[in-house]
């Protein structure tokens, strides 16, 4: 995991694209954004609200970030995910894998997108 690049958050504030796109020595940057959807099931919804415990949900953010970085070969992994209310429509997460192959780095993110969600204590309330 040399010069492993790892940037966790929880915001209550709409998420954004970092500013810095390229990362040295990466062939590969996958971005993936998490939007939350206008049905819940068969309900229709206006949005979702996010809690989390949040110095847990931080340390398996970042558990999770930097398992990945163990696991597949990885330059950088960003992670943030909202916390409050999330219009549909809008992002509830946002992820940045940069690895040196385009392979590793889409494996690496359905990996980490689905250990968020088995591993994180972010509970979800959709909202008619």
């Amino acid at each position: 995991m040399a010069n492993y690049v790892c940037e966790i958050a929880l915001s209550e504030e709409p998420l954004r694209l970092p500013a810095k796109a390229e990362v040295e020595g990466a062939g590969a940057i996958v971005d993936f954004w998490g939007n939350v959807r206008a049905q819940e099931g068969s309900e229709t919804i206006s949005g979702i609200e996010y809690e989390a415990h949040r110095n847990m949900a931080e340390h398996q953010l970042r558990a999770v970030a930097e398992e990945a970085g163990r696991e597949f070969p990885l330059q950088a992994v960003v992670l943030h995910h909202r916390i409050g209310f999330v219009r549909t429509g809008e992002s509830s997460v946002f992820l940045r894998v940069a690895a040196a192959h385009r392979g590793e780095a889409f494996r690496a993110a359905q990996w980490i997108v689905d250990e968020l969600k088995k591993r994180v204590p972010i509970w979800k309330k959709p909202r008619p």
